[in-house]
């Protein structure tokens, strides 16, 4: 699996866990570079708290567009730091 965003592979593995229907990726296959800070968090009821990270390629930046449970609930441990993309990152074999 790959996560493309503007150009750019920001992620590449063959063991992402499918959760919901998004691809985690191990932590060590994201590209850390390309990741930036976000003080962005959200709740999920049976995952936990979530973070987010904004990616940014060729000095674009698309805000919060990945997250990972840092400390997920035990019913989600299997996504425990792995990434997830959203907002037109996109995520194809």
């Amino acid at each position: 699996m790959k996560a493309i965003w503007n150009g750019t592979v920001v992620a590449e593995s063959d063991d992402t866990v499918v959760v919901e229907g998004n691809h985690y990726f191990p932590a060590e296959s994201v590209r850390e570079e390309l990741l930036r800070p976000s003080a962005t968090t959200t709740v999920c009821p049976w995952k936990g708290t979530a973070s987010y990270r904004s990616i940014e390629v060729d000095g674009t930046v698309n805000a919060d567009a990945a997250w990972y449970y840092p400390e997920p609930k035990d019913a989600a441990r299997e996504i425990t730091g792995r990434y997830a993309f959203w907002k037109g990152v996109e995520v194809t074999a």
